[in-house]
């Protein structure tokens, strides 16, 4: 196991720059995952950790040693990737045990390492079998065995789990983290899938555009945001954004597009303009509040998603509990107290460090 340190890493096509002097710590025994949308950099980042993509500039460290000119090989890295890459005239363990034999490793620890691998990851029936004969998910899990008997300081994940259907991803996912759990590996994955994210990661690392917009423990990322891109991206369904202005007040007014509510201690300048954010799950039914009208009920069974039209706004509400509601139906939300988070209108960025609390004033009507 080792720590893997990324400091001041760019990455240029001809001049085009695509990564901007990334600065990244990640600890020995992490789970860390890059995630953001596609084309924001994660996995050009990822493939400069493997030696896959030479750097244009920075360091990067595995352990004690920077590994910049060091050949993937030489990396003490294993890689999966998104496509199983299996060698399809190979058996499942003679796909498992290719690397060590390359290396010069004898029969017999060959043998033992592939034994100890299949035996974590369920693949002993399979052995003999070829990759045609298994499933997108035993191959995923081969391809996870071939890396796993390397006994690497570093695991790198790219999007593993892209080609699998939702049941499986859902298993796989399960299963990749109690492997993390046993091994304690350094473990870089990378994903476009936030709730991948979020149920896997020891820290995540939200990218955008070739830079780090956020990192920190998927709970810091959901509860304090550190910009409008990180409080839409983290959390499904998506926060939230109601663009309007604070009134002066005691307390202070939150007032745009048909809403209206009371904002103390928000830090925020009267009369400045401000993002006001307000997760799905935190607009709940009260007698006082704004006027939303029902456009589209999404039932899932545990929770129901419910589209509304409030001004010139869209707001998604979620509720656990059982309604009947009906399109068109007009019903008075609030945001629950301590659940608001405020954003400065032209930066994006979070204003207040705690969220503020919230507390219904007159409905303004749409």
């Amino acid at each position: 196991m080792a720590e893997v340190g990324i400091a001041g890493v760019r990455k240029s096509y001809g001049n085009v720059e695509v990564i901007h002097g990334i600065d990244v710590e990640i600890h020995d025994g992490e789970f860390v995952v890059l995630v953001g949308p596609s084309g924001c950099g994660k996995s050009t980042l990822l493939r400069m950790i493997a030696g896959l993509e030479p750097i244009t500039g920075g360091t990067i460290s595995i352990g004690d040693r920077v590994v910049n000119g060091v050949a993937p090989k030489d990396r003490d890295i294993a890689m999966v990737f998104q496509t199983y890459a299996l060698y399809p005239h190979m058996t499942v363990e003679r796909n498992m045990g290719f690397s060590l034999r390359l290396k010069g490793a004898g029969k017999a620890e060959v043998a033992e390492r592939v034994r100890q691998a299949a035996g974590i990851l369920g693949l002993e029936p399979y052995l003999k079998r070829y990759p045609r004969q298994l499933s997108g998910g035993q191959r995923q899990r081969v391809a996870m065995g071939r890396a796993l008997v390397r006994d690497p300081q570093v695991f790198l994940f790219d999007e593993p789990l892209s080609n699998l259907d939702a049941q499986l991803r859902v298993q796989m996912r399960t299963e990749i983290k109690e492997l993390h759990q046993r091994l304690k590996t350094t473990t870089i994955f990378v994903t476009h899938d936030q709730v991948e994210a979020m149920t896997m990661a020891d820290r995540i690392v939200v990218m955008r555009d070739g830079h780090v917009e956020q990192m920190g423990t998927p709970l810091e990322l959901f509860d304090v945001p550190a910009n409008t891109f990180v409080a839409t991206f983290i959390g499904s369904p998506a926060m939230n954004m109601i663009e309007g202005v604070i009134e002066p007040g005691d307390p202070p007014v939150f007032s745009g597009g048909g809403v209206r509510f009371d904002m103390p201690a928000t830090g925020a300048v009267p009369g400045s303009k401000v993002t006001c954010g307000i997760r799905p799950e935190h607009l709940e039914l009260a007698e006082e509040g704004f006027a939303a009208t029902v456009s589209v009920i999404e039932p899932t069974g545990s929770e129901t998603l419910v589209f509304t039209r409030v001004g010139e706004h869209t707001l998604v509400a979620l509720f656990r509990e059982r309604h009947h509601f009906e399109p068109g139906q007009t019903l008075t939300l609030r945001p629950r107290p301590g659940t608001l988070h405020l954003f400065d209108g032209r930066t994006g960025q979070r204003i207040t460090e705690t969220r503020a609390a919230a507390a219904p004033a007159a409905a303004e009507n749409a």
